[in-house]
Parts: C-alpha cells; structure tokens; sequence
C-alpha cells in the first residue's frame, strides 16, 4: 500500500474498517463451515458463529501477533483503540476491543487489495481456532 494511503487510513475513524472486515471474515467463515464433511444444516449457524465471537477472534489476534507485519500492527493498534459505540453481549470490553482490531486488520486487507495477505490471515485464524478448540 502507498504510503500516503496508509497515513490517510491511520487518520481516519477506523471503524468503517471493521465494519467490512466483519463481513469478509463472516463470509470466509461461513464458506469454511459448509466445507467441512459431515455437518447438518442445522449446525453450520452455531459453528460459525464459534469461529466469528469476539473472544475467538481476540485469541486468534492474540495469537497472530508475532506473524504480522509493523504496517499491519500499527492498524491493529489503532483498531484496539477505536471507540464503538456499544458492547459486545457475552464477552469482555477488553475482548471485544481485540476482536475490533481483528476485523479492523480484515477490513484494512480486504480494502487495500492485498488478498493474498487476507487470504493467509484468514486461512490462518481458523486454523487457530481448530487447534484452540
């Protein structure tokens, strides 16, 4: 990513990035579970949304820290800092802070391009998840 684009991003509300970055790791997710052998209909909703809570997406942050790059800390930094406007229903403020910052970092690849970042942090988070089960 230019570097001006970077700068302009760090000095907008970064929230709008998490927005999106919500939906593409809600629909890799999804596109994950109905992948997997076996399953009913009925369970793909509760197994997707194991993979999409905060507190998953926290750990798989947590986890990820060491892989990421200084650009991609620096928005996940500011992301942990961003301010929404309400509470997550069954975790912490602290996870649901981590988990802004996660959908923040999905928001920031999937808009700047760079899928085949996305795709390796995505590919990545559930597997994560997998070993954490």
């Amino acid at each position: 990513m230019e570097e001006q684009t970077f700068k302009s991003i760090l000095n907008t509300n970064l929230l709008p990035l998490a927005f999106i970055g919500d939906s593409v790791h809600t629909l890799f997710v999804r596109e994950f579970v109905l992948n997997m052998p076996n399953r009913k209909i009925e369970n793909y909703h509760t197994l997707a949304s194991y993979y999409c809570k905060a507190s998953s997406q926290a750990k798989v942050l947590e986890l990820l820290q060491e892989q990421l790059t200084e650009e991609e800390k620096e928005i996940v930094r500011r992301g942990r800092n961003a301010k929404p406007k309400h509470n997550a229903k069954n975790a912490s403020s602290a996870e649901y802070c981590h988990a802004t910052a996660f959908e923040v970092l999905i928001g920031f690849l999937h808009l700047s391009g760079n899928t085949e970042r996305l795709k390796e942090i995505l590919n990545l988070s559930v597997k994560l998840i997998e070993k954490g089960k």
